[in-house]
This record gives structure tokens, sequence and C-alpha cells, in this order.
């Protein structure tokens, strides 16, 4: 590494990145990792190369070209030497092949994921946290379940925990919370829900239900507010919220109502062309979702998935669904 990319990357430290106050502390940030990653991340350079772009002409964020996900399948994706710490791998059937993402600093994750849920949701502390995430619990590698962990420890509560199968206990745990008015929230994935509200009603309305995405091969996909009917009908609440993060990234957006997403400062979606990876579309245009997760300090921060959305004024955006050539994975499923 020469001397000025050493210079570069001491400047590019995580209390730069979850401090950004303004459009412009992002953008300005944004092409500095871009310079960084673009030098740095093999994988990324060469596939720069490809596209023929001159790194120096790239002056605007929308400029910056974007990694198609797939790569994370079949490549190593990172942009510096230093230690693996751990891998966390996408979930997949048995013929599929799964993500890695290679972290090589997981206080930069845990300080992303810890700072999002704080600006969304309060203090950690003053919330008990529920999981109901079978299949990833049961899975060696998930993003979500190190998340969740943490979360569940730092929540000092003493119901706080998994819920695997026993949805008897979930129910009871759920009446105990709500006769002691505490401040809850529900992580589950899709399926486990509506499995839950199938066999149990609870009217909780401060109860946060906050949905994963996904049926993950077990049911039917529905529209979204066919789904968040249903679960709002069986929790007794006036939302759904959701959770929109994956393997690939170190930073999660939420939805609280009505399925649109918000990203902490951090972490901006832009909406392509599916006919023109390379052109971006104007607000309320339907299009694949492109994401810049500055907290992918160490891997590569501009990451074209494998879903579609558009984007809303004030900087809200919804998932509409998938490419329809894109297997399942680790992330919001939903069809609107």
């Amino acid at each position: 590494m020469c001397l000025k990319q050493i210079k570069l990357l001491n400047r590019l430290s995580s209390e730069e990145i979850f401090n950004i106050k303004s459009e412009t502390d992002f953008e300005n940030l944004a092409l500095e990792v871009f310079k960084y990653q673009a030098d740095n991340c093999k994988v990324y350079n060469q596939f720069i190369g490809h596209l023929n772009i001159d790194v120096s002409t790239v002056k605007d964020v929308a400029q910056i070209p974007f990694l198609p996900i797939d790569f994370f399948k079949y490549h190593l994706i990172k942009s510096n030497s230093e230690t693996t710490e751990i891998v966390f791998k996408s979930s997949g059937t048995t013929s599929s092949v799964q993500s890695q993402h290679f972290i090589s600093d997981l206080k930069i994750y845990q300080e992303s994921y810890t700072k999002a849920f704080n600006a969304f949701y309060g203090d950690i502390k003053n919330t008990c946290i529920l999981a109901l995430l079978p299949n990833y619990i049961e899975r060696d590698g998930s993003s979500l379940i190190y998340m969740v962990n943490d979360f569940i420890n730092k929540s000092e509560h003493k119901n706080s925990g998994y819920f695997l199968y026993n949805t008897q206990h979930l129910f009871d745990v759920l009446q105990i919370l709500k006769s002691q008015n505490q401040n809850t929230i529900l992580i589950g994935v899709t399926y486990a829900l509506l499995d839950f509200v199938e066999n149990y009603q609870i009217n909780f309305p401060e109860l946060i239900v906050m949905e994963t995405g996904g049926m993950k091969g077990k049911r039917k996909e529905i529209i979204r507010e066919t789904l968040h009917q249903v679960l709002q009908n069986g929790f007794g609440v006036a939302h759904i919220h959701s959770e929109y993060g994956m393997t690939e990234l170190l930073s999660q957006a939420y939805a609280t109502k009505n399925g649109l997403f918000k990203c902490p400062n951090w972490m901006q979606v832009f909406i392509r062309d599916t006919n023109d990876p390379l052109t971006l579309l104007a607000d309320g245009k339907t299009g694949g979702i492109n994401v810049i997760d500055l907290a992918n300090l160490n891997s590569c921060s501009f990451i074209a998935t494998q879903d579609l959305g558009k984007k809303h004024p004030d900087n809200f955006f919804e998932v509409l669904g998938r490419f329809d050539n894109s297997d399942i994975r680790g992330c919001n499923l939903l069809v609107g």
C-alpha cells in the first residue's frame, strides 16, 4: 500500500462514518471511501476496470459504480489485508452458493447496528428483545443472529431471548410483558410470525413487531399490505415494523409503518434502471436497489442488490420484490 493510500485510510475512521450530519458530509466521505476501495479492493478495482471507468473522473456520488451483490458468492471482497475476525454467510438451500462477507473489524459492525437501533428505537437497555428466528438460529454465520444476540445481552431484561418452536411459551411471555407495560420488540422472520398468529391472538398495542422479511421457502409469498394486515390483527398492533439488512452489508434500514424504509445517516439507497445498470432513476420509479453502506469500509460500500424497489421523498424507500433470476437470500423478500 502506497503512502497516499495509507494517509487516506487513516482519515477514514468509524468515528467519521458514524458522525455524518448532512448530505454534504455523506457525499464527501462516500467519494473518499470510493477512491480508497477502488485502489485497495482487488475485485472492485477489476470490476471498475472492465467498465472502463477512470476513478479520477468520478466527482459525484451518482457516478460511482455499484458492485453486483453476487460477487460476494464467488470472490473474496476485502479492501485491506487485516486478519478476518468472522465470516458472515447468507442463508440458502444446499444447492445454492452462499454469499460470504469477510469482516476484519467487528467493532464497526457493532457500532453500526447499535447506533442505528438507538436512533430508531431508543436505548436497548430499556427494551425487552424477543426473537422468533428459527431458520437463522439453526445455521452458522448469520449476521442477523450476531446482531440480535448482542441486542438480547444489552437489553438486560430477564425475558429477552429466542423462541425456536415453543410458541406457547412466547405467547405466555407476551402476556406477562403486556401486563407489565414493558417496552418490547418481537423480531421475527415472516413465516414464523404468520405461524404464530394462526395459533395465537393477542391484543398488545404497545408491542413492536419487526419482521425481517421472507418466507424462506416455507410459505407462498404474499403482498406486503395483506401480510401486515394479518400480523396487525394477530398481535393487536397499529403497524408492523420491518428491517432491511443482508449478509453483504453492515448496516440496516428500518420501516416503522407502511413498508417505508429509512436509512441511518451513513447508509443511502439509490434506484438503478434495470435495463441500464449505470443509470440512476428519480423518485417514484421502480428499479434495482443500490446501496451505499459506508460501514462496509473494509469490504465494498457500493452494492447493487437483487432487490426491486423505488424511492420516495425525504429518502424513504420501499422494497417491491426481487429479480426473477435471483435466488433466496437473507434479506427483505416482501412483494408489494
